[in-house]
């Protein structure tokens, strides 16, 4: 997850990591899962790039497929992701977090 700094990078990895099942709904947000550091906890920031491995099962649902004509709907099947996902800093002090 790239973007600039208080953009939301940690919170919508928080979002990613409660739908996994990782952490509560009600955490997600500030719980900053992948900010594992004091330093980073304290300051609200991400200082070091994180990385956390993500695995969801998906059922399309009639809604998907109406709202996409091309999802094709199989009972009783569902879809399995395994998502690779870094959470990185966005302020420019830490860039080269970014590139490492």
């Amino acid at each position: 997850v790239i973007a600039h700094v208080d953009h939301g990078k940690s919170t919508l990895t928080d979002a990613l990591v409660s739908k996994a099942g990782i952490i509560s709904k009600a955490a997600a947000g500030g719980a900053r899962f992948t900010d594992t550091r004091a330093d980073e906890q304290e300051r609200c920031i991400t200082i070091k790039s994180t990385g956390i491995s993500l695995y969801f099962e998906y059922a399309p649902s009639e809604l998907a497929a109406g709202l996409n004509p091309g999802v094709k709907i199989h009972p009783g099947v569902t879809k399995k992701y395994l998502i690779n996902l870094i959470d990185s800093p966005g302020h420019v002090d830490f860039s080269s977090e970014v590139t490492a």
